[in-house]
């Protein structure tokens, strides 16, 4: 299933947004059965049932903390508010857009997978490219070319947070081979995502030296 416009999570920059500033975290609201899926990286999201949303752990919380850490000096005051759920029905790692609300909901196996084979630094790149959906919206940057595809212009939020984070040489080379592993139906080829994430990169702040030399290993 491919990922929807992203025009679907433009609501979800609330004036709730507006006054926290706040990218993620972990709030409970009511969501529609009209729920767009915006994103998902997994071939279909038709297992996928909105009454399991769970809260999410402590784990992937502190997670997404580094997310907003790395990525709220950028996009404020323009970030979105999107809630964080975790769900055993989940396709991997989601962002679902409705009533006027985001939320990135995560399958917790897939998390352990990811953590326990490429590290939190990968988990952080994937969260950051679901946000980086939500952020082409609601805080567009001048330094993503507008031709991109949506999924490539994610990627190259992908790539700014895991400058932003400070991320090592080896969690950065971790984090772009997770990013490969786990694509949406719509993603191009690496070869097409690979110089978006390194613009993102190299644009916030990191190394040229450091990502040319993880995306080679």
């Amino acid at each position: 299933m491919p990922c929807a416009n992203e025009s679907a999570v433009r609501a979800a920059h609330s004036d709730m947004a507006r006054r926290s500033g706040l990218l993620l975290s972990a709030m409970l609201l009511p969501w529609a059965a009209s729920a767009q899926v915006v994103c998902a990286l997994a071939p279909s999201t038709a297992s996928y049932k909105a009454s399991e949303d769970q809260r999410p752990s402590p784990d992937a919380m502190q997670l997404a903390s580094g997310v907003n850490t790395a990525l709220s000096p950028v996009c404020t005051p323009r970030c979105p508010a999107i809630g964080v759920f975790r769900n055993t029905s989940a396709a991997n790692l989601m962002l679902i857009a409705a009533n006027g609300e985001a939320k990135i909901v995560y399958q917790p196996q897939f998390f352990s997978m990811v953590y326990d084979n490429y590290g939190d630094g990968a988990i952080m790149a994937l969260i950051a490219h679901e946000l980086g959906h939500a952020l082409n919206e609601t805080a567009p940057a001048a330094w993503i070319e507008s031709g991109w595809p949506p999924e490539v212009r994610a990627d190259a939020w992908a790539g700014c947070a895991l400058a932003k984070s400070g991320q090592s040489a080896t969690s950065v080379k971790e984090a772009l081979t997770a990013l490969s592993k786990y694509p949406s139906p719509a993603h191009p080829s690496w070869a097409q995502r690979l110089p978006a994430l390194r613009t993102g990169f190299t644009h916030c702040g990191g190394e040229a030296s450091k990502f040319d030399g993880a995306a080679s290993r």
